[in-house]
């Protein structure tokens, strides 16, 4: 009787079984091809900024004039000082130009450069927008494992019937709604938390200062965290019951082991694959933040900076930050693919 490694042919057998020379391969070409897909899509990007605000209503020297007597021939001054007289197709070419050697241009409302506004609101971004994430996605992987162990159990019913709801909640609804029971307070009973800004005016030194900044972050982290969370749980509970009907969860347990022992070193490692990406997909979005969000606190991040740009609209600020927001959603994107293709043989052999 032949062996399966006999019957494989000569190129099997003379890869041997500890040569995985044809996978390292496989890997970069995956890698490679991935990275020359986002390069694709960051150029799009770059086209489709340029194009698609200009659509928006609204002419930007008209409303940075707002409150001051200026005469037409002062306007045309402006104009042509922001480069707003050129023609399109120059404008375009400029902004391309420019975008390649990292100027992301001078804000029209601020009078400074783009990348000095967007390294000053970068920080408290990822304060809150990655707490808010980290948070997340702890609860969520920890619900929705416990969810899809005991499927159909209160439990499960409960927790699953609630991260539904608020995920279907509008964001900009569910603050308000926190904004005013627990930061304005109802009737007799006061507000508990500060919902305006990341400092409180008279914000004190050392550690007084960190309670005091996270004593603002309690109410955007968790409108972020509620409406977020959600997708998390759902996607492992998805995928813990998908690994628990597998064959090798039988053996496990046939073998003596048990629930919690099968649970954590069998089911759980593989059933957080799908996990993995969603989180590797998230962390693009933390850099952008969460524009309603830091609107409604008037949070003063990313998000909230976007918002503002689209107000006048400043177009080299809304430019600027829209890409870094979509880059990084893409490379993360892409991460996640990689990394996914990496974990997972049943991928790697597809």
């Amino acid at each position: 009787m032949t062996t399966p490694l006999e019957t494989a042919g000569p190129a099997v057998q003379a890869a041997g079984p500890g040569d995985d020379r044809p996978t390292r391969r496989g890997m970069l070409q995956y890698a490679l091809s991935k990275a020359g897909g986002a390069l694709f899509s960051i150029a799009m990007v770059i086209v489709g900024t340029f194009f698609v605000f200009r659509l928006l209503p609204g002419d930007p020297v008209r409303n940075l004039a707002q409150g001051r007597n200026m005469t037409p021939a002062q306007l045309d001054l402006e104009r042509r000082r922001l480069g707003l007289d050129k023609p399109l197709i120059d404008q375009f070419l400029d902004f391309v130009g420019d975008t390649l050697r990292l100027d992301l241009g001078t804000s029209y409302e601020y009078k400074r450069p783009v990348l000095d506004l967007i390294g000053e609101r970068l920080g408290p971004t990822l304060l809150l927008a990655g707490t808010g994430l980290v948070i997340a996605v702890s609860l969520g992987i920890w619900q929705g494992t416990r969810a899809g162990w005991q499927h159909g159990s209160r439990f499960d019913r409960f927790s699953t019937g609630a991260s539904l709801l608020l995920w279907s909640v509008p964001t900009f609804w569910l603050g308000l709604l926190l904004m005013m029971v627990l930061g304005v307070g109802i009737g007799p009973i006061p507000g508990i938390f500060p919902f305006r800004g990341i400092e409180s005016v008279d914000a004190p030194d050392g550690f007084a200062y960190v309670l005091d900044v996270a004593s603002h972050m309690v109410l955007p982290c968790l409108t972020l965290v509620a409406v977020v969370y959600a997708q998390y749980l759902l996607v492992m509970r998805s995928s813990l019951l998908e690994e628990v009907s597998q064959d090798y969860v039988t053996v496990a347990r046939a073998k003596g082991l048990r629930d919690d022992e099968v649970r954590r070193r069998h089911a759980v490692p593989n059933a957080l694959l799908p996990t993995v990406t969603l989180v590797f997909m998230r962390i693009g979005f933390v850099v952008g933040g969460a524009v309603t969000v830091e609107t409604i606190y008037t949070w003063p991040g990313l998000g909230q900076l976007f918002y503002e740009a689209v107000r006048v609209p400043d177009f080299t600020l809304m430019q600027g930050t829209f890409m870094l927001i979509t880059v990084a959603v893409i490379v993360m994107n892409t991460l996640a693919d990689v990394v996914y293709h990496m974990l997972d043989p049943r991928v790697r052999s597809a």
